[in-house]
């Protein structure tokens, strides 16, 4: 995986960064921190610019919490440009794709001002997706669903769904899979509602952590697709 990540850092292929732009994510952050602790990324130089970067950022980030934030471990606005404009220049992507990167990054780390904003001005329905994660976490409930009413059928909902089911299984969780994916099918209408649900309770509620996961998933999910659909 750290030799993956290595090439990655080096290819202009979207496919092939999907992992080094990853690092940005909380589960990504913890498998790159692992590796450069044990030295296995040799390959890469230390004194690039682009390597420092992503070190500054190797300080794990928990899932988003149900509500706006901010949480312990994002990074600040003017740190993430930076970042991302080091990377910018390693792959070859639209505008459009850039900006959904960007708003995605920034929403992660709770700047939801910068990421509405941004996702806005993306008038599609990978904007949408977005502007509808983002109310959610306001909250405003009632808005993020019509953002998802905006969004359709998104070809990001049967891997969510996959990787949910996947989790939900593993935790036991029959009862809230059956709420999430009724008859194997993602319903992102369904995650609002749990979420507005759960939002008095206690952070550390398993069904506010199990929620919490879920968003983690969520964003990996969108982040991959717009660099494989590119790549494609």
């Amino acid at each position: 995986m750290a030799e993956g990540i290595a090439q990655a850092a080096k290819s202009k292929n979207p496919a092939c960064f999907v992992a080094a732009l990853n690092v940005m994510l909380a589960f990504g952050l913890r498998r790159l921190t692992d590796a450069l602790e044990t030295g296995m990324m040799t390959t890469m130089n230390p004194r690039d610019d682009k390597t420092r970067t992503l070190n500054e950022l190797l300080e794990g980030v928990e899932s988003p919490e149900l509500g706006p934030g901010p949480r312990r471990g994002t990074r600040p606005q003017a740190e993430l440009e930076t970042a991302l404009k080091f990377l910018s220049p390693k792959i070859e992507l639209s505008t459009t794709t850039r900006e959904l990167i960007r708003a995605l990054i920034f929403l992660w780390h709770d700047h939801l001002d910068t990421a509405h904003t941004i996702s806005q001005g993306i008038q599609n329905p990978d904007g949408s997706f977005i502007h509808a994660i983002l109310h959610r976490r306001e909250p405003d409930y009632a808005n993020s669903t019509y953002w998802w009413r905006r969004v359709g059928k998104h070809p990001c909902f049967p891997e969510i769904g996959r990787r949910v089911a996947e989790l939900l299984k593993s935790k036991r969780e029959h009862n809230l899979a059956s709420e999430l994916i009724p008859g194997g099918e993602w319903d992102p209408f369904a995650l609002v509602d749990a979420c507005e649900a759960a939002s008095d309770l206690a952070t550390s509620n398993q069904r506010v952590q199990l929620l919490r996961e879920i968003q983690r998933i969520e964003t990996e999910v969108a982040l991959e697709h717009f660099l494989l659909r590119e790549a494609n």
